[in-house]
């Protein structure tokens, strides 16, 4: 999805409408429960993700991305961190995307 914005809108406005793989849908059904119902998750969670084609380690990745995000975002609201304009979301893409985390 990468450089693709039109599909990132798609998959943000209905993701089972969204044209992308089924197991993409899976893995972002997952998602949503790690973000929304994460103390429900269960093995059957992780089966139903696996059988979809990812890999435990696919799954653990996507699970500290989420962890990871919720805290940044928890930490900016409360820390009064101010947020950061469209135009420079794009230019810092831009430069992570050719440069990594590297300034």
């Amino acid at each position: 999805m990468l450089g693709d914005e039109k599909k990132v809108q798609a998959v943000l406005e209905d993701l089972e409408t969204a044209p992308i793989s089924d197991a993409e849908k899976a893995l972002f059904r997952f998602v949503v429960k790690v973000n929304k119902e994460s103390p429900s998750i269960g093995p059957a969670d992780i089966t139903t993700v696996m059988q979809a084609g990812w890999t435990e380690e696919a799954i653990y990745d996507a699970i500290n991305v989420c962890g990871l995000f919720n805290f940044y975002n928890r930490w900016i609201d409360a820390a009064g961190v101010h947020e950061m304009g469209e135009e420079a979301h794009r230019q810092q893409a831009k430069r992570m995307a050719a440069r990594g985390y590297l300034f």
